[in-house]
């Protein structure tokens, strides 16, 4: 299924949660000096247009990012500064946010010279959008593939660490067991690996699935973070979770800290919690 466009999306509160999550495992990682292989499975598009027609369309960038750009005086940490500092260059001229960046972009925001960005994307404009903007940045490559099986054929990575980010759609109902059973044969080729895996919290909890694979399967210390919203809505999400397998130490505590800081009525009106799904 190619329909999914995340220009829809761009933004939203599960934006901030999955990028905060994102950066903040970058940065960490990055205390060390040897060279981090990333990949990004489902790249999506390099930035967003949130003047545009489908982000208006559904509005959810003004519930989510455009609610934390106005406190970003109040947002001390140098976790949230790092990814404020990642937001600025798309502020518009009355103060909003008239882009927002694609995983892609955060991903490069912080690749050092010794670090490469491989990136996949199955939608053929998605992936012809993603290819144009990589063809300026030496340190990336774009393939426009399933991103699951293109994750498996470069692992293990010849730099001596790995970060992965996956976050399909989850359109389809058996994304979730995929993307736990491409997670657990990934881990068996590069078992040091930190994988950030997202998924949506929906009505009927389809994403206890992906959980309760992951679980039972071989991976090890694996952190569950999840916000839920304080009124769900009729439909759609309620909730974001992510998982991340091999945390560097003290990331649990940061990432929640990140998420207290931005959960309040005034700015997303979210719940968090932050648990080990799997220990080591």
């Amino acid at each position: 299924m190619l329909s999914y466009l995340h220009a829809f999306h761009a933004g939203n509160f599960a934006d901030v949660h999955k990028h905060a999550a994102l950066t903040l495992a970058v940065r960490m990682m990055q205390a060390k000096s040897s060279a981090i292989a990333c990949f990004d499975t489902h790249a999506g598009s390099a930035s967003y247009d949130l003047a545009g027609e489908r982000a208006l369309k559904t509005g959810e960038a003004a519930a989510g990012i455009q609610k934390v750009w106005p406190l970003r005086a109040e947002l001390h940490s140098d976790d949230w500064q790092a990814v404020l500092a990642g937001l600025a260059a798309g502020e518009g001229n009355d103060g909003q946010l008239a882009s927002y960046p694609g995983s892609p972009r955060w991903f490069l925001r912080y690749l050092r010279e010794q670090d490469t960005l491989t990136a996949f994307e199955l939608h053929p404009a998605e992936g012809e959008t993603l290819g144009q903007w990589a063809a300026g940045h030496s340190r990336v490559k774009v393939f426009q593939e399933d991103g699951l099986k293109g994750l498996l054929r470069h692992l293990p990575p010849r730099q001596p660490r790995l970060l992965v980010l996956t976050d399909p759609s989850y359109e389809i109902k058996s994304d979730y067991e995929e993307v736990a059973n491409t997670l657990a044969r990934a881990w068996q080729k590069c078992r040091h690996g930190v994988y950030l895996i997202w998924y949506p919290i929906l009505a009927g909890f389809p994403h206890k699935r992906l959980k309760d694979a992951v679980s039972e399967g071989p991976v090890r210390k694996v952190l569950c973070s999840e916000v839920a919203l304080n009124r769900a809505p009729q439909r759609g999400m309620s909730g974001s979770g992510v998982l991340v397998v091999n945390p560097p130490w003290g990331f649990d505590t940061r990432l929640a800290e990140m998420m207290d800081a931005v959960s309040g009525d005034r700015c997303l009106g979210l719940s968090s919690n932050s648990s080990w799904l799997v220990p080591e």
